[in-house]
């Protein structure tokens, strides 16, 4: 287990870094959410991309496209959607609505090696906290290929992030309140068969962003807990990181089984040295250095791990299949 002690911090006043991402120059892209994405040079040098104009999105998940820029989901209170935000700032919509509905708040996106866009929306319940609950599931997928957006997985327990193994090309997916990591197996047309549970979580636990490392082993940040648990590739789980209050914990736990959360639960988070870790990258040259997005502070956590991650797939970036569907 990581002592928190040997913690260290990067950035500085950054606004609700929840998703993190590294590239290969060392370079960190942070979601902001005062409506862009924050760079964090190698040296340190720290830059803030706003979208331009009055309409500012709240960037929850992010991924960076191949043609420089990124793709943001926006976390609105009552909306939601795909943007694409350019280098200089200029936003445009990316994806609006499937099947001839709008997106409700959305959570994440994802580009994986063959291309495909994926998008997951955790509940379209309004406000999302409603969708906060043991047994309710409506959350879903979005596929964008070479067909038309479609879903491809519903009813899922608040759909988190997704990512696909860039080596065996399944889809996994957080199912942050149905306390799961799931698992999908994934055809030439984008079908996603096979569900399986890949680990279930305990109390407190609530998982939220993962990343591959090199030995099959599935790293999970989850909220509320403060805890990093790397599953292997076995099935067991260790867990790396604990910053936990267990009084706050068991206080947000019996919210959750009464199924009664609300906002104070999960926006006044106890704990020691983390503020509600919610995301994880590799990064660095041998990929052994960890970063952790979180919700509620101003910095991004550090640490040296003994095992490298796997090559993210924005490392070695494919042309989108499709280019947008405002």
């Amino acid at each position: 287990m990581i002592d928190l002690n040997d913690l260290k911090f990067v950035g500085n006043n950054l606004k609700r870094p929840e998703c993190v991402l590294v590239d290969k120059e060392e370079t960190l892209h942070v979601a902001d959410w005062r409506g862009g994405v924050t760079l964090i040079y190698k040296n340190g040098f720290q830059k803030t991309i706003l979208a331009n104009g009055n309409f500012k999105p709240k960037p929850n998940g992010i991924a960076i496209h191949p043609d420089g820029g990124w793709l943001i989901t926006h976390l609105g209170d009552e909306d939601g959607g795909v943007y694409k935000l350019n280098l200089n700032g200029n936003l445009t919509p990316y994806l609006l609505e499937v099947n001839g509905k709008l997106l409700p708040p959305t959570n994440y996106v994802h580009i994986d090696n063959l291309g495909r866009v994926w998008v997951t929306v955790s509940t379209r319940l309004i406000p999302r906290i409603l969708g906060c609950k043991p047994n309710f599931k409506d959350g879903f997928i979005i596929l964008i290929d070479e067909e038309k957006p479609r879903i491809v997985a519903d009813n899922l327990g608040f759909t988190n992030e997704c990512l696909i193994h860039p080596v065996t090309g399944d889809l996994y997916v957080n199912e942050t309140f149905s306390r799961c990591l799931s698992k999908f197996s994934v055809t030439s047309n984008g079908r996603l068969l096979n569900k399986k549970t890949v680990v279930e979580f305990g109390i407190g636990e609530f998982p939220d962003g993962f990343a591959f490392d090199i030995e099959g082993g599935i790293w999970v940040t989850c909220v509320v807990s403060n805890k990093l648990i790397r599953i292997s590739s076995n099935g067991e789980r260790e867990v790396i990181i604990n910053d936990s209050d267990v009084s706050h914990v068991n206080y947000v736990e019996e919210a959750y089984q009464k199924s009664i959360l609300e906002r104070k639960h999960l926006d006044n988070i106890v704990s020691t040295k983390l503020r509600n870790i919610s995301s994880i990258c590799f990064g660095g040259s041998d990929l052994k250095t960890v970063f952790l997005g979180c919700l509620l502070g101003d910095k991004i956590a550090t640490f040296k791990s003994e095992i490298a991650g796997l090559q993210p797939t924005h490392w070695n970036p494919k042309k989108l299949i499709n280019k947008s569907f405002p």
